[in-house]
């Protein structure tokens, strides 16, 4: 344990950094310099994000590691001029840890605080000769780094991998079909009502199959409802018009019943990795879902459908700016999302990973009946399913990532005077 007191500033941003990258990380820094917040104190500055969903404060005050946690609205006042919101104190000592966001955001801040800097590289290790450390995903970005600054560079593998090892199964006796139709407006127009008409189509094959939607914490019960209700959805047109309500009652958990009488449980847990680890196969939407299914191993269908091409408007840069602008926002989403489109590429996380498709990615006009025959085939042929999920564990990577991160952040503070 290093002596004397000292700061950990952990850098990130998005939602799946905070939920994926920062939740195993502080887990290991914890389980090293131990539970004392007066001997080492673990902040959490988070930084603007296009995917942020607003509830990322949120959920990392629920880590129980962590000591303090600021918005990525009170972002820049401390970048430029270093001071928080709440104006935290800082001891001399101390590591920023970086986490997602802007690579240049530790070398600033770490300048200003007179701190050691660690950072945590997927792709790409930037700002080398400013840089105390780099945590780096593969050894790929090792062997492309400069030779002087070879000793910095320590190859630690994939963060991703460590949701694999957070799960607990506890979930009931059967194994679930996992719907995971999104969390943000754009993604559930569509998303809900498909997966809505497959569980029906899957419901007449075997009316026993139990369907469950682990419901994201930036999405409330009564606005994903709102999706499944065709009279406050045009988009529900192009599935066949599937609908359902919300049951929400005490002492009974909440469910959509849909129309034709078939009960999908809404479980609100977060993480669910107790759940999605024991699904039998899901139904997902493109994003971070599909990494953590995949570090789970879990099979999946990833579904982009695209009967309103101006639905996807998550886009980063330029595009993301042009395709949200008021009035013209839709054409220019039509345009580009048409031109993404024409390239056939890998959506899927797990696809990216191994550099081919080894979980299906379905992109187009969706025919719900389709798809749940595709489902339908892969119950009834388990061997296939097997080998998606020996596949999944193969490219997902070897964890103890988290573990070899604080192992660095330790050695950094401990040289410190």
């Amino acid at each position: 344990m290093p002596t004397p007191s000292c700061d950990i500033l952990i850098l990130s941003n998005g939602p799946g950094e905070v939920t994926t990258w920062v939740r195993p990380v502080v887990r290991a820094l914890r389980a090293m310099v131990g539970e004392d917040s007066a001997q080492v104190r673990i902040s959490l500055v988070l930084s603007p994000c296009p995917n942020a969903t607003g509830n990322e404060v949120a959920i990392a005050r629920r880590y129980p590691e962590i000591d303090r946690v600021q918005g990525a609205s009170d972002f820049f006042p401390f970048l430029l001029w270093g001071k928080t919101a709440e104006q935290w104190d800082w001891r001399d000592r101390g590591l920023v840890l970086f986490l997602g966001g802007d690579q240049i955001y530790p070398v600033i801040i770490g300048k200003r605080l007179g701190y050691r800097t660690l950072v945590y590289a997927e792709w790409e290790a930037r700002w080398q000769g400013w840089v105390d450390k780099f945590a780096v995903m593969t050894p790929a970005i090792q062997k492309n780094s400069p030779t002087k600054f070879a000793d910095k560079l320590t190859v630690v593998g994939d963060l991703m991998a460590e949701v694999g090892t957070m799960e607990s199964p506890s979930f009931a006796q059967t194994r679930p079909i996992g719907l995971l139709p999104g969390s943000k407006p754009a993604k559930l127009a569509q998303g809900v009502p498909l997966v809505l008409a497959i569980a029906h189509h899957l419901h007449q094959k075997d009316a026993s199959l139990h369907f469950v939607i682990p419901v994201a914490p930036t999405l409330d019960l009564a606005t994903l409802a709102r999706f499944a209700d065709p009279a406050q959805n045009a988009a529900a047109h192009y599935f066949g018009h599937p609908a359902a309500e919300l049951i929400d009652r005490p002492g009974e958990m909440p469910h959509l019943l849909t129309d034709k009488g078939i009960r999908i449980d809404l479980h609100t847990d977060f993480p669910a990795y107790d759940l999605l680890s024991q699904c039998q196969i899901c139904l997902t939407t493109v994003g971070a879902n599909t990494a953590e299914l995949g570090s789970l191993a879990v099979p999946m269908l990833v579904l982009l459908p695209t009967q309103q091409l101006d639905a996807m408007r998550a886009w980063d840069g330029i595009p993301g700016l042009l395709v949200n602008l008021p009035g013209v926002g839709t054409l220019f989403a039509k345009a580009i999302n048409a031109q993404f489109l024409k390239k056939k590429r890998l959506l899927a996380w797990p696809n990216i990973w191994a550099g081919q498709e080894i979980v299906p990615e379905l992109v187009g006009d969706l025919d719900p009946q389709a798809i749940a025959d595709q489902v339908w085939h892969y119950l009834e042929h388990p061997e296939e399913l097997e080998e998606m999920r020996d596949r999944l564990r193969h490219v997902r990577g070897t964890p103890g990532a988290a573990q070899k991160i604080a192992d660095l952040a330790q050695q950094l503070l401990s040289e410190q005077t």
